[in-house]
């Protein structure tokens, strides 16, 4: 399985931004995905997961009501859609599979991921 980001860029602040993670692999659809965000210095923090055919969305409560995460299984991409950005939201925004195909507890942990793309670089200037 790989995992390719694209979508970063420099945007002003209240701006938007619209992020893609394109999946190889047959068992796409199987599986949860996740959106990540690290900055230097700090631990990789959970941003939204989306369920295997998209019925469950979970979010941060940082991003809830401004981000939107989506998904299509025929083409094997993650969306993270990002309305009113802000600086405290630059970062490098990474994708992730789940680990197991059910459900689980601690999905805002990093452990219950097990592929990782490489990251886009979001950078909101204020």
């Amino acid at each position: 399985v790989q995992l390719q980001a694209s979508g970063g860029g420099l945007v002003q602040d209240g701006g938007s931004l619209r992020l893609s993670c394109a999946a190889s692999g047959s068992t796409f659809s199987t599986y949860a995905m996740a959106w990540f965000r690290q900055t230097p210095g700090k631990e990789r923090e959970f941003v939204a997961r989306v369920s295997p055919s998209a019925e469950r969305t979970y979010y941060a409560d940082s991003v809830k009501g401004r981000f939107t995460i989506s998904r299509d299984n025929a083409k094997k991409l993650v969306y993270l859609q990002m309305n009113s950005l802000h600086a405290e939201d630059t970062a490098v925004y990474l994708c992730a599979r789940a680990r197991t195909t059910y459900w689980t507890p601690t999905y805002r942990g990093l452990a219950s991921y097990d592929y990782w793309g490489q990251g886009t670089q979001v950078t909101v200037s204020s």
